[in-house]
């Protein structure tokens, strides 16, 4: 891949407002497909906003009519804002393009970066992004004096986390010693060049997180960097440990087509 040029769009009170990055993402996209730019990776924080992927359901928006910006991501709802360090590498990739592979590297280096900051993460099969695993099931504390085998989340399929209080929200997964996500992932792919990204949260208020069902996902929930680590942390501190292990992970990939399996005649 070719050398990854790093943006700095805006942070704290120069934040981005959402629709401004999006249209800065579409004019550098159609920049890299012309080869008028190199590989370009915008790295930004959002003043505080709720986004929904192509496959957002209903039941996973805001109870309370809270604004949601419909984006042409992958993916379902999210929340950015204050706090959530966001990256959008636009890169042109090999057709036919590898989309899995695009989202293993980008977990790859968030992954690393968390790690050194002293923070284990991972990948959990099925559920993209990077990940702090929660104790074995069979060691977690209870939910309302039930037993897990009980847990409304997996086995009623009218409970709604968003009406039943901190006891099931997703900011409060860590207590709970269940999965949680640090760092989530939704891209699109057009014209062999990626967009969107990723939302690494440093710092954030994850109460906000409680309105929706982040992801779609109902039993895990949110982690932060501060949180996690018991210490205060900045997005200062944080992105150029991020910018390394992007530019190690992206810039010395072997990019590689899609394989296409081809019927037997």
């Amino acid at each position: 891949m070719s050398e990854l040029r790093f943006v700095r769009l805006g942070f704290g009170e120069d934040a981005v407002d959402y629709q401004v990055a999006w249209d800065k993402q579409r004019e550098v996209h159609a920049a890299r497909f012309a080869d008028e730019v190199e590989d370009t990776c915008l790295l930004l924080e959002h003043p505080p906003v709720y986004t929904a992927g192509r496959r957002t359901e209903e039941s996973e928006r805001p109870l309370d009519g809270t604004p949601v910006v419909d984006v042409d991501r992958g993916g379902k709802i999210t929340w950015h804002g204050p706090g959530q360090l966001v990256g959008y590498p636009i890169l042109k990739l090999p057709r036919p393009v590898d989309v899995v592979a695009h989202v293993r590297r980008l977990e790859e280096a968030l992954i690393r970066t968390a790690a050194e900051f002293g923070l284990e993460t991972t990948r959990i099969e099925g559920r993209s992004g990077v990940w702090v695993l929660g104790d074995p099931i069979e060691q977690r504390p209870a939910l309302g004096g039930l037993s897990l085998d009980f847990d409304p989340r997996l086995n009623d399929d009218e409970f709604d986390p968003r009406l039943n209080g901190p006891e099931y929200a997703p900011s409060n997964a860590g207590q709970r010693r269940e999965d949680r996500k640090l760092a989530a992932i939704g891209i699109r792919v057009a014209k062999g060049v990626t967009m969107h990204g990723f939302a690494l949260n440093v710092n954030p208020d994850n109460t906000w997180f409680d309105k929706i069902i982040p992801c779609g996902i109902r039993d895990a929930g949110v982690a932060s960097l501060a949180n996690e680590l018991g210490r205060d942390i900045t997005i200062e501190e944080v992105l150029p440990v991020l910018e390394k292990h992007l530019r190690d992970v992206l810039e010395n990939a072997e990019l590689k087509p899609r394989e296409i399996e081809r019927a037997s005649a």
